[in-house]
């Protein structure tokens, strides 16, 4: 009987094949077949089956058929055969809109940019106007132009597609997510400027968890982006815990670090001496990334300090998950929670049973699994706690690791950097995102009342600088008293901040890995301490380095102090002498005593989850 089972089986396939070779099988059950050999996962008899098809079948409709093969072929990793498929259904159907948007798809996976904006585009033209039948195809072709003109750093185009995406159809989470942090890198204030019918609470409820750190203070606000971010795209975690079903831990306390962000990353230039200076008496390290390879030396240096390194780039999660159980990790440290790039499902399958939360997203995640946060005493008050589902891992000093081997250029001239000699130079270098309005609107005011000095930002994006420059004239300040700076090597970047008289730290979003950048070359900086973990990071910097007094509690405190110190430059030369002469030596670089605060926490965590499945 079983001997006869797979030749009843295969007997109505070879007629389906024996009627498309002769050109006599109707596309209706073509599809229907070809989807039955897909679910049975034999994906190459779906091509050849379409293939015997479309080389023998009569009538209109064929590039239906090449479509859907070129789709398959294009799952199976066969570039070269899908694109010819695709071109054969534009041949057959130049307007097909379908075989546009995925052929653009295909050219963006092969590098090709250009390619893939045609296509789409072609797409956007051959569905106008917008019917019920072709607004889905027309919205995905407006969506994945504006996602990657915003890679290409084309930020108007993009903001202009995702306007016309929303005005076609509000009730888009994740095209308002975008359209919102375009606005917020371009400095587009107000930020939240309505469209279409998108009212200004949706555009509030669409911000991310990360461009909500740059809209406001209030943790309360910061974890409802999360929570919704996180019910909205984070499956359900697993009802039993994965790593229950492994055998207890013993031995050496295997320490993993999940990221995407292991190279020429801010948390991939934070954490090598992390990394490094485990003790490996006590501590296996372990890496869990899908970090893109390359020869560069942060990437290898990064490799080169971890013991095992296993890639999940290609591996779907619940593998991923089940890499880390099998590994036998007692504590998995997450380094991206929900930034860019993340995989937050892994963590839902619970593969270790400590799962820490670490730098990538300065506060909660709200993620399910993931059980501690690193902190210190002052970025993570009291009153944050409420606020955040996990709890605080404490260090005495101060929560950042950072890189006592970060290479630094030698000090440039300030003419080469286009900085007059005399005076006093306001800086800062952070990211135009984490730049708001009010705060914008206070550095003016700094500068007006501080006679000739100018203010050192990075010229990260042309509307960005435009509208900076307006904002600067609008509020009585000449716009050449606002110098950009260019994007430079890492080296360069740490030399330039010798040159500043003062940082000036953005808010609520404050500067981390700058911070540490900054303080290390010995230049200060003057923040305001939020009510927020993200908003009272260079507060904790600053504490630790021992400058407390440049960490403000109020907008007008802050201004008075960065106007004061303007005001008396002899005052910043003491703080430059200070941070010369011990600001190494403090607590915020003794990397080797901050690695061994952390292990202490690792491991007594570790400890206690292996003491509760003692080994039998």
């Amino acid at each position: 009987m079983n001997a006869v089972l797979p030749q009843a089986a295969a007997a109505p396939g070879d007629a389906v094949s024996e009627r498309a070779r002769r050109g006599t099988l109707p596309l209706a059950e073509l599809v229907d077949r070809a989807t039955q050999l897909q679910a049975a996962g034999q994906l190459e008899q779906a091509v050849q089956l379409y293939q015997t098809w479309i080389a023998h079948a009569k009538g209109p409709l064929k590039q239906v058929a090449c479509f859907n093969q070129g789709t398959l072929l294009s799952s199976l990793g066969r570039d070269a055969d899908a694109r010819r498929a695709y071109d054969l259904a534009l041949t057959l159907a130049p307007d097909f809109p379908p075989a546009l948007l995925n052929l653009g798809h295909l050219l963006e996976r092969q590098g090709d940019a250009e390619g893939a904006l045609k296509q789409w585009a072609l797409v956007i033209e051959h569905t106008d106007p917008p019917t019920a039948a072709n607004i889905d195809l027309r919205l995905h072709a407006m969506n994945n132009s504006g996602r990657l003109l915003e890679t290409l750093k084309r930020l108007p185009e993009a903001e202009a597609l995702m306007r016309r995406s929303l005005e076609l159809k509000p009730a888009q989470g994740d095209v308002i997510q975008h359209y919102v942090h375009l606005r917020q890198k371009q400095c587009e204030w107000p930020l939240y400027q309505p469209v279409g019918e998108v009212t200004l609470n949706q555009l509030l409820m669409g911000t991310s968890a990360l461009a909500m750190m740059s809209v406001t203070d209030d943790p309360a606000v910061q974890l409802l982006a999360a929570t919704r971010f996180v019910a909205e795209r984070v499956p359900k975690p697993a009802a039993v815990p994965l790593h229950t079903q492994r055998p207890p831990r013993s031995g050496r306390i295997k320490v993993g670090y999940l990221s995407g962000d292991l190279h020429h990353h801010a948390v991939g230039l934070l954490i090598p001496e992390l990394l490094e200076l485990h003790d490996r008496r006590r501590f296996e390290v372990h890496a869990f990334c899908w970090t893109p390879e390359s020869a560069l030396p942060q990437r290898q240096r990064l490799l080169k300090a971890i013991d095992h390194h296993v890639r999940l780039a290609g591996v779907d999660d619940a593998t991923a998950a089940r890499l880390i159980a099998d590994a036998g990790i007692d504590v998995l440290v997450d380094l991206q929670a929900l930034t860019s790039g993340a995989r937050p499902a892994i963590l839902g399958h619970r593969p270790a049973p400590v799962q820490v939360s670490y730098l990538g997203l300065p506060g909660t995640s709200a993620l399910p699994g993931v059980d501690w946060i690193i902190a210190d005493r002052f970025v993570m008050p009291d009153d944050c706690l409420p606020f955040c589902t996990e709890k605080p891992l404490y260090l005495p000093h101060c929560y950042q690791v950072s890189d006592r081997r970060r290479e630094v250029a030698p000090r440039p001239q300030r003419a080469a950097c286009g900085l007059p000699e005399d005076a006093f130079v306001f800086c800062s270098h952070n990211n135009t995102f984490k730049f708001t309005e009010p705060m914008f609107a206070l550095w003016m005011r700094v500068l007006e009342q501080v006679p000739g000095s100018v203010l050192w930002l990075l010229a990260d994006n042309a509307t960005a600088r435009r509208n900076m420059e307006r904002a600067a004239e609008a509020a009585g300040v000449a716009p050449d008293r606002l110098i950009f700076a260019p994007r430079v090597s890492p080296a360069e970047y740490l030399a330039r901040f010798q040159l500043a008289d003062l940082i000036l730290d953005t808010f609520p979003y404050n500067a981390g890995t700058t911070a540490s950048d900054a303080l290390w070359v010995g230049t200060p900086i003057l923040t305001l301490a939020g009510r927020s973990y993200i908003s009272r990071m260079a507060g904790s910097l600053l504490h630790a380095v021992g400058l407390p007094d440049l960490v403000t509690d109020s907008m007008a405190a802050y201004e008075k102090l960065a106007v004061d110190l303007g005001r008396h430059p002899a005052r910043i030369a003491s703080y430059k002498r200070y941070l010369a002469e011990e600001g190494r030596r403090s607590p915020l670089f003794d990397l080797p005593q901050l690695v061994r605060d952390i292990e202490h926490e690792f491991e007594r965590l570790a400890l206690a989850a292996r003491a509760a499945r003692p080994l039998t």
